[in-house]
């Protein structure tokens, strides 16, 4: 379980096929604070650490995972954004998020807008997802609250610090990135909706 608020950026340094997985070693000033095991967000993926070195860690995304999300285009140097599972007792700064990426966008467009950056992404309707004006999504693994919501498109508004301390300062307009929708709003469409 995370929040959506990130901790660190790490750089990728290197990615290793093995079969149909992919390792993926993260060079982050959190990687003396990691054990084996532990759950870290990836651009919004939850994977389990594997290997701890001394400035970096060891990842691995399995096939469904590199389908289903954007860090089979990872390449090395990428940005990516990170966050260690929450601990209980802590404060809930962004929402409930659960590191299981429902599926990817694509940045339609990128507007600056007096000191922050208007975001605007677009998502295939197939999966029945939605959003909804002043309700939560996560981008790459940020808790953020979307100000437009139309069918399968919505915007964000991304302050300078966000911009600065996230790989958001990396998107491009038909950037990819990884969208988890709120969990409630998914439990409450598949109530009215049904199952399909």
């Amino acid at each position: 379980m995370f929040t959506g608020i990130i901790e660190q950026v790490g750089k990728i340094k290197t990615l290793t096929k093995e079969g149909n997985n992919l390792h993926i070693e993260v060079v982050s000033d959190l990687a003396s604070e990691l054990k084996i095991d532990q759950s870290v967000s990836h651009n919004g993926v939850c994977l389990t650490v594997v290997e701890v070195k001394t400035n970096s860690y060891i990842v691995t995304a399995i096939d469904e995972t590199l389908q289903k999300t954007n860090l089979g285009n990872l390449v090395k140097e990428d940005a990516v954004n990170l966050e260690r599972a929450m601990k209980l007792g802590d404060r809930l700064d962004g929402h409930i998020v659960q590191g299981h990426v429902d599926q990817v966008g694509v940045c339609k467009s990128i507007s600056e807008e007096k000191g922050s950056w208007l975001f605007t992404f677009k998502y295939e309707e197939e999966k029945g997802n939605i959003t909804i004006e002043k309700g939560s999504i996560t981008i790459n693994g940020v808790s953020l609250t979307v100000v437009d919501s139309k069918e399968n498109e919505f915007s964000v508004a991304i302050i300078p610090y966000t911009f600065q301390h996230t790989n958001f300062k990396d998107l491009k307009t038909g950037s990819t990135v990884n969208l988890e929708f709120d969990v409630i709003g998914k439990y409450v469409t598949r109530i009215t909706q049904g199952y399909h």
